[in-house]
């Protein structure tokens, strides 16, 4: 059983993932940021309970004077863990594939479990036009990243300089967006307009 609370839990997670994405730890302000503290000094004080529970060793001075001791390094049953830390993007850059340029708002510690695949991000939806599958306004949903997609899957897609959540079609006359909502026209995408799929939704969160 783990020594650790569940935000401690989340700053390590935290921490383990951005020097496996970048290769450097973030700093005491990233971290307060992430976890919505007012003040670094909150960071501060988790990073010194997980430092004195032996997972991390902090080097004053430096701005990013954190390193993983052997006992805070992943490990298999880490992954295999029941929760996950999942960001929620915010601004998501025109032209650029989600997760190269997006504004991380905010972190969420969820239980891995109520998903139907493994998440990489969450995204806040904007609009009613997958109201029919129970995707409301304002509901956080979590995204499987990957390129691929089948027929019948809701897909977070790239067109043009849009990002959008739809039900994916195939048909022989190419690729068609599909909303679950009778106010909105399916949407039927032309062979010179910039279309990717960027991820496959896989379930959903409802704050408040």
């Amino acid at each position: 059983m783990s020594d650790l609370t569940d935000r401690q839990q989340a700053i390590l997670d935290f921490v383990r993932e951005r020097i496996a994405a970048d290769g450097l730890p973030p700093t005491w302000a990233e971290i307060a940021q992430a976890f919505g503290f007012r003040q670094t000094r909150a960071a501060q004080k988790h990073l010194q309970a997980l430092e004195a529970k032996g997972y991390l060793t902090l080097l004053p001075g430096k701005a990013r004077g954190i390193r993983l001791s052997a006992l805070g390094q992943p490990r298999a049953r880490d992954r295999d863990g029941e929760q996950v830390v999942l960001p929620i993007l915010g601004r998501v850059a025109a032209g650029i594939p989600i997760g190269a340029d997006a504004g991380v708002q905010r972190h969420l510690l969820l239980d891995r479990r109520l998903f139907s695949s493994p998440p990489d991000y969450l995204l806040r939806v904007r609009g009613d036009s997958m109201q029919e599958d129970g995707i409301l306004d304002g509901d956080l949903v979590a995204v499987h990243r990957t390129t691929e997609a089948r027929d019948g899957q809701t897909v977070v897609a790239r067109l043009d300089d849009e990002i959008t959540i739809k039900r994916l079609q195939l048909t022989s006359d190419g690729i068609r967006l599909v909303p679950r909502n009778p106010d909105y026209a399916a949407i039927d995408v032309g062979p010179d307009q910039d279309f990717a799929i960027e991820g496959v939704y896989c379930g959903l969160i409802r704050e408040g």
